[in-house]
């Protein structure tokens, strides 16, 4: 039910197939975040309709609104929100961190304040082991640290310990939740962390794998504000002490240049609400001319689909000029057509790596898409089209 199986290499990148209770999921790929049980504006259809295999929820969000056991009496995620295909969630500790209107890390766990009603709350590694069973997704996030971005480097060992040491006492709920019962098909996958700070991202690896044997390692902790290039540089450094039998998930990441840049540094799996949120926005990410404003004047008469090289409904279905209408009158529709057409780029995206990974063409193709993507982003910025 857990199994990962890696079929071709192209330097560091990967391409697997990883073997779950709800289904199969090709590697590299992108997980659509459905934070309260949805992809916002998008239905479970549409979410499968973009090629997407597996999709991600939030410990924190459900468990504060509508409650893990409410999920748990509807059947677990996947009944709840008739999403049949994997699930994975994380374990809450990031939004802790960042939504909580107040926290307070103890060594038990983390006492923080709920952001809806102002309630105040323990989250400790047990009782998010509880939660996450209950809730009943194929792959479970350990609760961790996550320290801010480019922490001082006091405040990244403190955090990288008490993740180690949470992580010995979330394996142990889990252990005795799986042999308690009933049975839930689940597995869980640590989290590394360490920052910004390569002998402690290093060091945090290999401690982690020899907590347990583990059928995943997460990433955490990039993306939080760090500039890019020391995220590549992050990467880097560990993808040598990076276990090769399991999948490798970077935990947040997800703008398109990311993904090809992390794929090339070995990771299989990424998560990230940048589709949805800059759909939103009004914003798009288009082949061969980086993230675009749709509402843009440029697009007010333009009777081509949004990107040319798309087969998602919104770019087979609709005119720019009419996504710029919808967008500019404020129409819940546009925001839904630029919603779907960004998870579809990206779910797209990581199938392409994928099949150039297969096709030993990786490098080149890799190279060249970043360039395209890149130098159609720089031409919009300095371009000077609002």
């Amino acid at each position: 039910m857990f199994d990962f199986e890696v079929q071709a290499t192209a330097g560091a990148a990967r391409a697997g197939t990883l073997t779950l209770p709800h289904g199969t999921v090709r590697t590299p790929v992108f997980m659509p975040v459905g934070t309260q049980a949805t992809v916002k504006t998008l239905t479970p259809g549409e979410v499968a309709g973009t090629g997407a295999e597996i999709m991600l929820s939030n410990t924190y969000h459900l468990y504060l609104r509508p409650g893990a056991d409410v999920v748990r009496q509807m059947g677990g995620l996947h009944g709840f929100m008739n999403w049949s295909r994997p699930v994975l969630t994380d374990s809450g500790g990031f939004q802790v961190f960042s939504l909580a209107a107040s926290n307070e890390i103890r060594e038990d766990g983390v006492l923080f304040q709920s952001h809806i009603d102002g309630s105040r709350h323990l989250f400790t590694p047990e009782n998010v082991m509880e939660i996450e069973h209950a809730l009943g997704a194929d792959i479970i996030m350990a609760f961790d640290e996550c320290p801010p971005g480019q922490a001082a480097r006091s405040l990244a060992e403190a955090a990288h310990e008490r993740t180690l040491r949470w992580l010995v006492r979330c394996r142990d709920r889990f252990n005795a939740l799986t042999e308690e019962g009933p049975p839930r098909s689940q597995t869980l996958f640590p989290i590394a962390q360490g920052s910004t700070f390569a002998d402690l991202r290093r060091e945090a690896v290999r401690r982690v794998m020899e907590v347990g044997d583990w059928k995943g390692l997460a990433i955490g902790g990039l993306s939080v504000g760090e500039p890019k290039p020391v995220m590549y540089a992050m990467l880097e450094a560990i993808e040598p002490v990076l276990p090769r039998h399991v999948p490798r998930y970077l935990m947040g990441v997800g703008y398109p240049d990311d993904l090809i840049e992390a794929i090339s540094r070995g990771i299989d799996m990424f998560d990230c609400v940048a589709p949805t949120r800059n759909g939103r926005n009004g914003t798009a990410w288009v082949e061969g001319e980086g993230q675009v404003n749709v509402k843009a004047s440029r697009f007010r008469v333009d009777p081509g689909p949004l990107d040319p090289d798309c087969d998602c409904y919104t770019c087979r279905t609709y005119t720019r000029a009419y996504l710029r209408h919808l967008i500019a009158a404020g129409e819940v529709l546009g925001l839904r057509l630029l919603s779907l057409h960004n998870v579809h780029f990206l779910v797209r995206l990581a199938q392409r790596a994928r099949a150039a990974i297969l096709d030993g063409n990786f490098d080149s193709w890799s190279r060249t898409w970043l360039a395209r993507f890149r130098a159609g982003r720089t031409e919009k910025t300095t371009g000077g089209n609002p």
